[in-house]
């Protein structure tokens, strides 16, 4: 049975998609959807991680709908000078 959800995804560009979702009371994967292994490489330290997904669940996903770019008004600006003093740095104590 499927669970879909709505998500929103950003590459290349915001969509709004429509995914699964694992099942929550899944014995495998406790409800994350997959279990991580993690690997080393020749000297034994860590190398990365591989995951390998539950099968309580697919990965897919179809794009439903593009969502438009937001308006250079609302998009947020670093112009404002910081508060907390010069440089970022405050020479109050904190209270």
């Amino acid at each position: 049975m499927l669970r879909l959800r709505l998500k929103v995804i950003g590459c290349p560009r915001r969509a709004l998609a429509l995914t699964d979702t694992p099942r929550p009371d899944c014995p495998g994967c406790q409800g994350v959807g997959g279990i991580a292994h993690d690997y080393g490489d020749h000297n034994g330290e860590y190398a990365g991680t591989d995951w390998e997904p539950c099968s309580c669940w697919t990965e897919w996903g179809v794009t439903l709908l593009p969502l438009p770019h937001l308006p250079r008004w609302l998009r947020r600006h670093k112009t404002a000078p910081d508060p907390w003093g010069p440089g970022g740095y405050s020479d109050e104590p904190p209270f």
